[in-house]
């Protein structure tokens, strides 16, 4: 049996605002999706699709799996996810082969920005 990694599912209150976000930074467009369910891609793309799916209750804590976004220039990537709904957690890392920013979606939802030297 093949196992081939499909799909990321994020838990939203508002599947459609998230999903927005999620399309203008990454270029994604939206695919065929269920009734009250938003997905980016779809299963026959190379990349995994993006799946945003209602629920009642908010987010809490932090995220235990997170997309990392690999950006040419930090601070311009900063700015554009702000910029669309997102904001910047305040945490930063730089290490010897780059840095590492934690951002969040219109939900909270936190991920990364990365700039490889």
């Amino acid at each position: 049996m093949a196992y081939r990694w499909s799909g990321v599912t994020v838990d939203c209150l508002d599947p459609r605002r998230v999903a927005r976000f999620w399309s203008a930074l990454l270029g994604r467009e939206e695919g065929p999706s269920e009734p009250g369910w938003v997905y980016l891609g779809g299963r026959s793309e190379d990349l995994p699709r993006l799946v945003f799916q209602p629920v009642s209750e908010p987010k809490r804590g932090k995220t235990r799996i997170h997309l990392d976004v690999t950006v040419d220039d930090i601070e311009t990537g900063i700015y554009h996810v702000v910029s669309l709904g997102g904001s910047f957690t305040g945490e930063r890392h730089d290490y010897d082969e780059g840095v590492v920013v934690v951002m969040a979606d219109p939900e909270g939802n936190e991920f990364c920005l990365c700039q490889y030297h």
